[in-house]
């Protein structure tokens, strides 16, 4: 199974297909240095299979590399970072935390 994850800005989303076919979303606010992530999403026909998992990874994985921080309003990519602790350094902090 061969799966690309790709930000769409437009939609404010990133996408990921799997075999060409489109599997979900992972839907975002950007706000300047800052994407909140609002929902996540992935076809029922896809279900089960780590394209969840997957497309959280790689958007965190782009977030990272572009310089930003993320608030993880969702709750399926809350949860997700909650157990990959190496990607809490992401999640945004106030000035006063």
């Amino acid at each position: 199974m061969a799966t690309e994850v790709t930000d769409v800005p437009d939609r404010r989303r990133y996408e990921i297909t799997s075999d060409g076919e489109f599997a979900g979303y992972a839907e975002y606010i950007p706000t300047g240095d800052m994407l909140t992530f609002t929902h996540t999403e992935i076809d029922p026909a896809f279900e089960g299979k780590g394209l969840g998992g997957t497309l959280v990874r790689e958007a965190l994985d782009d977030v990272r590399a572009r310089g930003l921080s993320v608030l993880p309003m969702c709750p399926f990519v809350r949860d997700w970072i909650g157990r990959h602790r190496d990607y809490a350094d992401l999640v945004y902090r106030s000035s006063g935390e």
